[in-house]
């Protein structure tokens, strides 16, 4: 027997932007235009889409944020929006290069709320301290960087890269829809099943061959070549001078990712360097918190972006 959907309370509008060479896909909640709010912009995580967001999007209906305008883009390679070509790896700046012309595509002008999960948390982060006027308050949602490299660690990443620019990538494929939901769900336990039979057209789309292939280019799987300089991560850190929120969940295990390499604590010892950062812990939720406990996320960001 299939669940029942997940039926959203606000209904995204679908459109496609240019951006720097490539078609990007972007969700909007409400308009664009001269808002009396600025708007919120949304970015998500590695292999994931802009339409993960709709739960909290519609818990915010609850909220002082009813209404507000809500962008959400899909990343390049993810979602709708294109890969660029050819893609061999993917470049962590061309991610803060891509959402500075996004905002100017949009027509966005002045400073915005900017919100990111995982990987878009840490693109908001590096975004906010280059291009601090861009940004009234700031949200990272679980995006705690990466372990510290060492200069001695390139030759070994290097050919680490080469071995796999020989290998072609590819990602697992699924029959229906329902297998799709069933993968969410495998990831994440705690997705509800009708959350999850909802995401799973948005997350996934059927190929040539008959069978639904992610969307997520395979070729995001590939190691990047350039370390990760935490030194000079933590230089653009400080330059933030939005207001800050920091949101972790209880039961994420990042110690997991990185073992010994990297801890939360040492995560912590990283954060103190942004000026003004508030810390939220939210209990019952995994590192997929906006889908866990998509209410308790929107009231965080309704208390801390409706501050003065």
């Amino acid at each position: 027997m299939k669940e029942a959907f997940y039926q959203p309370r606000r209904i995204a509008a679908s459109r496609f932007v240019p951006v720097r060479g490539l078609q990007y896909h972007v969700l909007t909640w409400g308009g664009c235009g001269p808002p009396a709010a600025p708007p919120l912009v949304l970015l998500h995580g590695w292999m994931d889409v802009a339409a993960s967001f709709q739960f909290v999007v519609d818990a915010l209906e609850d909220t002082a944020l009813a209404g507000r305008a809500i962008v959400a883009p899909d990343w390049r390679g993810f979602g709708l929006t294109e890969p660029p070509h050819p893609t061999d790896s993917y470049w962590f700046p061309d991610y803060l290069g891509d959402l500075d012309v996004l905002l100017r595509a949009l027509g966005i002008e002045g400073a915005v709320d900017l919100a990111g999960h995982s990987m878009g948390g840490n693109v908001v982060m590096s975004y906010a301290g280059v291009r601090p006027a861009r940004v009234r308050r700031l949200v990272n949602l679980e995006g705690f960087g990466m372990p510290r490299t060492e200069p001695r660690h390139a030759p070994k990443r290097l050919a680490q890269w080469l071995d796999a620019l020989a290998e072609p990538q590819s990602l697992k494929t699924y029959a229906d829809l329902d297998e799709v939901a069933a993968r969410l769900r495998k990831t994440n336990p705690r997705l509800p099943a009708d959350k999850a039979q909802w995401l799973a057209p948005h997350w996934s789309r059927r190929g040539d061959d008959g069978r639904l292939h992610i969307l997520g280019d395979p070729a995001h799987k590939r190691p990047n070549p350039v370390l990760y300089r935490v030194d000079e991560i933590l230089e653009t850190w400080k330059l933030i001078a939005a207001p800050t929120l920091w949101v972790e969940a209880a039961d994420s295990q990042p110690e997991t990712w990185w073992g010994h390499r990297y801890s939360r604590a040492e995560f912590h010892e990283r954060l103190a360097v942004v000026p003004h950062v508030e810390k939220r812990l939210l209990a019952d939720c995994g590192h997929m918190l906006h889908h866990d406990q998509p209410q308790a996320v929107a009231a965080l960001l309704a208390a801390f972006l409706g501050a003065r």
